[in-house]
């Protein structure tokens, strides 16, 4: 009998992550030899942990915070689409090297477009976070013109890098670089995006204050443990569309999936073990 392929989450901390309950039921489903487990990896073990991929019989990868910036460095093959976004979310191992994608903008897109009825085109946007996450999904949404773009990031270096890196793929849009979240116009916004892991704690606040959220605005928050995030509970209590990360985690996860596999995802079965 084959050795068993193993996949699996890489972050720090990953603890948290529903991926591998999506993933195993989907192998179970196909009967794919194979199990998906969780890397979580201090900084400091990063470059070794990548370097012996193939000595670990490991197959593929999905990265999170806070390293999905820094493990592009360690990528043999990258795709055009993932290199403009700067950062990496899938790892596949083939041939003992390491192939690099990412699967959150278009996992993002996916789920707002298919089963929030959202379209991107023309509306105005606000984005909390420049990290890895947000860049891809920046990224996937210039693609689909929207209007403008307001994005804010307590650390300016990554907000900069952002900033000019999409004005100057994407003419078309209108950019804020906000030096506050007061300064992203979300009054004027048709959807605003959390890519913090700002929410994740209990003791965690609403990066938003209550009087920018009104009824036309669908706030959508990345996290998705806890399922509630302050910020969702106050864009509900103000009548706004509110809607937490784990859409995206599936439809993100079914891409991953079909990478790795070369097989079609099993949506349902996925979808039933994340909730």
């Amino acid at each position: 009998m084959e050795k068993s392929h193993f996949y699996g989450v890489l972050g720090f901390p990953a603890k948290h992550s529903l991926s591998p309950l999506m993933h195993n039921a989907a192998f179970r489903e196909l009967k794919i030899n194979a199990s998906y487990r969780i890397f979580e990896k201090k900084p400091e073990e990063l470059k070794v942990f990548l370097q012996t991929l193939v000595q670990q019989n490991i197959f593929g990868l999905n990265v999170t915070v806070p390293y999905k910036e820094e493990v592009v460095a360690f990528i043999d093959r990258i795709s055009n689409e993932t290199k403009l976004i700067g950062a990496v979310n899938t790892i596949k191992v083939f041939d003992g090297i390491l192939e690099g994608y990412n699967t959150d903008g278009e996992g993002f897109l996916d789920h707002i477009k298919k089963d929030l009825g959202f379209d991107p085109k023309d509306k105005n946007i606000a984005i909390i976070g420049a990290g890895g996450a947000a860049r891809s999904i920046a990224v996937n949404l210039c693609k689909m013109k929207p209007k403008f773009m307001s994005i804010y990031d307590v650390d300016k270096r990554k907000l900069e890098a952002l900033a000019s890196h999409l004005k100057e793929n994407f003419p078309g849009v209108g950019f804020i670089q906000a030096s506050s979240i007061e300064e992203l116009n979300i009054g004027s916004c048709s959807l605003l995006i959390n890519a913090t892991p700002v929410g994740m704690k209990e003791d965690d606040p609403s990066l938003v204050a209550e009087k920018f959220i009104h009824e036309g605005l669908l706030v959508y928050d990345l996290i998705y443990n806890p399922k509630e995030t302050k910020l969702l509970k106050l864009a509900k209590e103000k009548g706004a569309s509110a809607s937490n990360g784990l859409g995206m985690l599936l439809y993100q996860g079914m891409l991953s999936f079909q990478i790795w596999t070369g097989k079609a995802a099993p949506k349902e079965v996925m979808q039933r073990a994340l909730l």
